[in-house]
């Protein structure tokens, strides 16, 4: 199929794409990698009367460090950039090692770091790692800046917080600590495809084995992407064996409550949900930097 009609406009700078935001409002989409936009337009899924193509605006596309270690990432950055940026390797490598699990690498070479968090899919890496990561996200419209926190951005299936005249402009993401161990895990049917069911475990483990804090992110099993608190408070505080990691995995598939679709019933979706937990936590606790695995 082909989209419907639309206009179209290639700003030159920030400020002119603000204004057209400003001007269109919710007629208006954002064109940035294009990887879930076209595809939505081509089937009529989306009939934006206006597409506001940001692929002009440079000054988007960046990996800059802070003094403390935190990064500042454009939100047109390239996902191929990012998996290949050196200071994404040193500062944090949780988000390196796992960039290589989006789609494929021709993906990768066009979509966005933003529009992948923007589109909100609940089955996509980067909202789950933005989540693990506690991300800071930066939202401009034509007259004033806001910062939104990650758990107050995701709101449900490709829904988020921005209002229609605001555009991201820039991901923030807080010190890596070198103390962290880290695990990825996902379940896809195939290589490339957005996942059933993946988790990601973010552990500070003292010299004494003990679990100090705990994160796990679960995505594919919900609207948003999903911290499992209950879970996290289990293993803080306790030397994490394996009779622990099957408690937890108990946990996280009962408190799940996945929906069933065309891909995997919400039976399926708990059950895995709670072995790529433990799975991911497994990995975490392996080696100091931890290991995604498919």
């Amino acid at each position: 199929m082909k989209p419907a009609p639309f206009e179209y406009f290639a700003p030159t700078d920030i400020e002119e794409a603000l204004d057209l935001l400003a001007q269109y409002g919710d007629e208006a989409k954002i064109l940035a990698g294009g990887q879930s936009l076209m595809p939505l337009m081509n089937m009529r899924l989306a009939r934006p009367r206006v597409v506001i193509d940001i692929n002009g605006l440079s000054d988007l596309a960046y990996v800059s460090p802070g003094a403390d270690g935190a990064l500042a990432i454009g939100a047109l950055t390239r996902q191929r950039a990012i998996e290949r940026s050196s200071l994404i390797h040193e500062h944090h490598p949780l988000l390196a090692a796992t960039m290589p699990f989006i789609g494929h690498f021709q993906i990768r070479n066009r979509g966005t770091i933003g529009g992948s968090i923007v589109h909100a899919d609940p089955a996509a890496e980067l909202p789950a790692l933005s989540l693990a990561l506690q991300a800071e996200f930066v939202l401009r419209n034509a007259t004033q800046q806001r910062v939104i926190k990650v758990t107050d951005f995701f709101l449900t299936y490709l829904t988020t917080a921005i209002e229609p005249v605001e555009m991201l402009t820039e991901i923030r993401l807080p010190p890596w600590m070198g103390q962290w161990r880290w695990g990825f895990q996902e379940v896809c049917r195939r290589d490339g495809d957005f996942a059933l069911v993946g988790a990601v475990a973010v552990l500070q483990i003292d010299a004494q084995a003990v679990c100090q804090t705990a994160r796990l992110t679960l995505f594919g099993v919900g609207g948003t992407p999903v911290r499992l608190h209950r879970a996290e408070e289990m293993l803080s505080g306790r030397q994490v064996d394996d009779r622990m990691l099957n408690d937890v995995a108990k946990v996280v598939a009962e408190v799940l409550e996945p929906d069933s679709d065309i891909h995997a019933s919400a039976e399926y979706r708990k059950e895995v949900g709670g072995v790529v937990a433990r799975r991911a936590l497994q990995a975490a606790l392996g080696q100091v930097k931890g290991r995604g695995e498919r």
